[in-house]
């Protein structure tokens, strides 16, 4: 967002002149491209742009001219509105691009399908043949009608017109964009929010309604000016047409406020203010800020403090003297650096000096917000289960920004009364937080679930990962054992899409419960209880238990020569030498047990590749060793290493106090695959120590 672009050009910014000042003949050179600005001077000297190397245009110029329609609506009901502007809609194509390309946003995805049917209705009733191009090929469109399950998608092909939305399959989604492309499909209709996702222009879009649904705010909300114009600037050709034309339907009160924003240049305001925490956090971590001061200097280099004086009601200033400047932005900085402080992210000292601790290095380590690390560090106990995680996971901050999407609270209702663990009695089904709790027990669970919520669960697992590693951190740091396995447990679930009680079989592809069932009822010399099993099986034994075609037999195949087989050996420095308080180091080895001799270079370079089919990115698989003693729930040294072939790590934690016989045990944990932990039991003979001894010695002496 532009807070982020913000802080990376005051950093470059910042950068550069510190490379001048030790070398005159370095030049940090920044190219921007924008919208038109009614404060470009001020957005280009702040990035350190030369007058003569900074153009400003006007909205109307354009490569192509844009002629723009406005047509508005007085129904105050938003369906009832959607429902006017449908045959308008039809006219407008029609009227302006009767044989040229027709894009039309409209503003949600059940609304790209309602009107597609209409324009294909209206169409054939008024007996204007269709909108398929003049060399349309039925046979191109039959090949994409096969792939496709939606029937409504298959009707309105055979007329011309495609609909997209978010929840498609890529496969589906880019074969419609190549038949617009091509010129069979004369429309495309889809949700406005997809209009930076598809790079094709038209002649003519139509904007169907500027407002959309705000599930969290439960109220309809306008959509971004930035959106608006980046919808209208599909409408250009270049090279084809002389000019474009956009049609914007929208409600009568809105007409005239929508006309001065689009016609004319806008002011570019910073919104840093807003995000200001997280920046600063990452910056005392990396100690560019260590004072009160720095921080201050750190925001003079933002666009933000520029901003400050031109439009102090926009930032509520008082004044634009350099006093209340001055103030204000003391003012905001003692209040970040407070909330930083009370969150344990850093630590001030009667001077204003900064300096960050753990939670912080965390937080910046893993992009994670600093609410959510102190919502991590607030919640978790030596006491939590997989479930307390989970739900900890879900209440990130992070996912506050899940979309709440018009009758998606039944919808989650009703999942949530299938699931494994119910939700909080407090939980309210339009706040995010809930509906992440909801998604991600249906991921476990493989609950069969809507495509627009399959979008969502697919964020929620993508970050899933990373804030579990933090959670990771943030236990580890307590030196608590059985929480720490738990989270470890739960990046298991999340990556393969199973309760951690589940039969580790079930995260083979393909494979069902009745699978499963069979593998365990098998009348076999060994018992089938883990993928290595299945591997081990005659070929026409396999066949039988698992009766899959050959294509589904192959990402078996995949899976099980993915799934790590790992040996693990370790070794106690000095054994005999370990005296209480003294450091203790392990030395633990890891070796991928795999035939190098068969395998070729490209199946070498996928080593540690996660099979997942469940996770919606590509994965590499990360290990956690761990040394800790379960009786006392104590976790004494952890490490999150990669595996290629082998790894060679040193573990190193300070021996208990008291002298005495320990059983402490190492974990080797996936934070990819269930079922392939391995856990060994290291003794371990502490020694009195010097200290110790001298004190006995003393104590017998005075006796």
């Amino acid at each position: 967002g532009g807070p982020t672009i913000e802080v990376i050009v005051s950093r470059m910014r910042y950068i550069g002149s510190q490379k001048k000042q030790r070398d005159q003949n370095s030049n940090l050179r920044i190219v921007g491209l924008s919208a038109s600005l009614a404060n470009a001077r001020e957005v280009g000297e702040w990035m350190g742009v030369p007058n003569k190397s900074l153009f400003n245009f006007s909205p109307k110029v354009r490569p192509i001219p844009l002629e723009i329609y406005f047509q508005s609506f007085d129904q105050n009901n938003f369906s009832s509105r959607l429902l006017a502007m449908a045959k308008p809609v039809y006219n407008a194509v029609m009227r302006h691009s009767q044989n040229k390309p027709t894009i039309v946003f409209v503003p949600s995805r059940r609304q790209s399908q309602l009107t597609a049917i209409d324009l294909m209705s209206y169409r054939e009733t008024l007996g204007d043949g269709s909108f398929l191009g003049n060399d349309a090929s039925m046979a191109k469109i039959e090949e994409v009608s096969g792939q496709i399950k939606d029937q409504a998608l298959q009707q309105v092909l055979t007329a011309g017109i495609g609909f997209l939305h978010e929840g498609m399959q890529d496969k589906v989604f880019n074969s419609l964009v190549k038949l617009y492309r091509e010129g069979v499909l004369g429309v495309l209709v889809c949700p406005f929010n997809l209009s930076w996702k598809i790079k094709e222009s038209s002649h003519l879009v139509v904007i169907m309604g500027t407002e959309t649904f705000d599930g969290r705010e439960r109220k309809y909300v306008d959509y971004p000016i930035s959106d608006l114009l980046h919808m209208m600037g599909k409408a250009s050709r270049q090279g084809i047409d002389s000019s474009g034309r956009c049609v914007i339907l929208c409600h009568t009160p809105k007409k005239e406020h929508l006309k001065k924003l689009l016609y004319d240049p806008l002011p570019v305001e910073s919104h840093l203010d807003h995000y200001m925490h997280d920046h600063f956090n990452s910056e005392i971590v990396t100690k560019t800020i260590g004072s009160m001061q720095d921080a201050v200097d750190y925001i003079t280099w933002t666009f933000f403090y520029r901003r400050l004086s031109k439009n102090p009601n926009y930032y509520n200033i008082q004044g634009t003297s350099n006093e209340h400047l001055s103030e204000h932005l003391s003012e905001m900085v003692e209040t970040v650096l407070g909330d930083l402080e009370e969150s344990k992210c850093c630590q001030m000292n009667d001077e204003g000096d900064v300096s960050a601790l753990n939670l912080g290095m965390i937080a910046a380590y893993y992009y994670v917000q600093y609410t959510t690390i102190e919502l991590i560090a607030s919640s978790v106990t030596a006491k939590t289960k997989t479930r307390g995680i989970m739900e900890i996971l879900s209440a990130a901050s992070e996912f506050s920004s899940l979309p709440v999407r018009q009758g998606e609270e039944k919808n989650l209702k009703v999942l949530a009364r299938k699931l494994k663990y119910p939700v909080p009695d407090s939980a309210q089904f339009n706040d995010s937080n809930t509906k992440a709790l909801v998604l991600l027990q249906c991921h476990f669970s493989r609950t069969s679930i809507s495509t627009d919520l399959r979008i969502d669960q697919k964020k929620v697992i993508g970050e899933g990962v990373k804030l579990i590693q933090a959670i990771v951190d943030v236990i580890s740091s307590n030196g608590w054992l059985k929480p720490a396995l738990a989270a470890m447990e739960l990046s298991q679930m999340v990556v393969q899409g199973l309760w951690n009680k589940d039969n580790i079989l079930m995260q083979i592809p393909h494979f069902t419960k009745e699978i499963v069932h069979r593998c365990e009822n098998h009348d076999g010399d060994e018992p089938i209880e883990s993928v290595f099993d299945i591997l081990s099986l005659d070929d026409d034994v396999r066949n039988d238990l698992l009766r899959l075609p050959d294509e589904k037999m192959a990402d078996v195949a995949v899976f099980c020569n993915s799934y790590p087989n790992v040996d693990v050996t370790y070794e106690v420095q000095d054994p005999d030498d370990v005296t209480a308080g003294d450091p203790v180091e392990i030395s633990v080895t890891l070796e991928r047990d795999i035939d190098e001799e068969d395998m070729d270079e490209e199946e070498l370079s996928q080593l540690g590749t996660v099979s997942a089919p469940l996770y919606p990115k590509e994965k590499k698989e990360g290990w956690w060793i761990v040394v800790g003693d379960t009786s006392t729930n104590t976790l004494h040294s952890l490490k999150r290493v990669s595996l290629n072939r082998t790894q060679k790590i040193k573990l190193e934690f300070m021996a208990p106090d008291e002298a005495g016989d320990y059983n402490l045990t190492l974990f080797c944990m996936s934070d990819s695959y269930l079922g392939c932990d391995q856990e060994y039991s290291i003794p371990l003979s502490v020694a009195v120590g010097e200290s110790d001894s001298e004190e006995d010695e003393s104590d017998s002496g005075e006796e």
